[in-house]
């Protein structure tokens, strides 16, 4: 029995060791996103799409799946743009690099929050 309570905690810590390596990405509750100031498509998620998304995702280059070059493809791709940002059931995006800031996730996620403006 001593064997078995040794063996089942180190599985435990083990999950939870793995869990905490995992950047803390959870998917934003927009009634509680903190999001005070109104983002900006043209100048705050645009850009960021551009820099960090449109190397794959843009027309013509089946690797990405589906373009994100104009501001209808990325309204209508919202939802899996920040699962993938956040990770949340999706591959960790961008693909192969770093994971985006928390403040960029953030801002896409209020964004997202505000309606989707194309502001």
């Amino acid at each position: 029995m001593k064997s078995f309570l040794i063996i089942f905690s180190a599985i435990i810590l083990g999950v939870f060791t793995m869990n905490s390596c995992k950047k803390d990405k959870a998917p934003v509750d927009c009634t509680t996103a903190g999001c005070t100031d109104t983002i900006s498509f043209a100048n705050q998620i645009l850009p960021m799409i551009q820099i960090n998304c449109t190397g794959c995702h843009q027309p013509g280059n089946t690797s990405g799946g589906y373009s994100l070059s104009t501001y209808s493809e990325i309204v209508s791709n919202a939802d899996a743009i920040l699962n993938s940002l956040n990770g949340t059931g999706m591959q960790l995006m961008p693909q192969g690099g770093p994971a985006l800031a928390d403040t960029l996730i953030q801002q896409f996620s209020c964004w997202k929050c505000q309606g989707k403006l194309d502001n």
